[in-house]
């Protein structure tokens, strides 16, 4: 018997139940849209009409709404295949709440080891650059002030622009500078 004709055959009545749950989420959402789309096959974006929220409808059958900064909703009407898609996204809601903490460690890693590493690399150009001219010092503005028998030279170190009246210990320094860039910094395999 069809469900529409239940009430019509017996005294029974149908009703349909409407589930709803809150999954603590603190991420983007659309993080939680991108994985949705590589999972399902309809995923469509909205927007929730009572808080103008962004939402997403999945197989036409469950909506999901960020609540807000920390919390994502889940609504669907009950039956077997709409709760096994959102069990799914439940599932994959909290997979990605998981993740994040350790994205971010590795991101904050990262950027300490970058630094770690461009400290390191200014050790060596000024431990190359004294090696060949002597006597190299930290001057104003982070340049660094070279002098070979009594000539001057400015180094700049973030453009390699030479500043010095000599002509000559201009373009050893510049030279130099240059290759030793090139040798601790070289071209990235993946230059676009």
């Amino acid at each position: 018997m069809a469900p529409d004709d239940l009430h019509v055959f017996s005294q029974l009545s149908t009703a349909t139940v409407t589930q709803r749950i809150t999954i603590p989420f603190a991420g983007a959402f659309g993080v939680v849209k991108h994985r949705l789309e590589k999972i399902f096959e309809s995923v469509e974006p909205s927007t929730d009409e009572e808080s103008g929220l962004p939402a997403l409808k999945v197989h036409g059958r469950v909506t999901l709404k960020q609540e807000s900064e920390k919390h994502i909703s889940l609504q669907w009407s009950s039956d077997p295949i709409s709760d096994m898609v959102s069990d799914s996204i439940v599932a994959l809601v909290l997979n990605i709440s998981r993740e994040v903490p350790k994205i971010v460690v590795e991101e904050e890693d990262a950027v300490k080891s970058e630094e770690q590493n461009g400290k390191k690399v200014e050790k060596v150009i000024y431990a190359l650059l004294v090696s060949l001219f002597g006597d190299v010092k930290l001057g104003e503005n982070g340049k660094l002030v070279i002098t070979v028998d009594g000539n001057v030279a400015q180094l700049d170190k973030e453009s390699g622009a030479v500043e010095s009246e000599h002509g000559g210990l201009k373009e050893r320094v510049r030279l130099a500078f240059e290759r030793i860039r090139s040798a601790v910094k070289p071209i990235p395999l993946t230059a676009s």
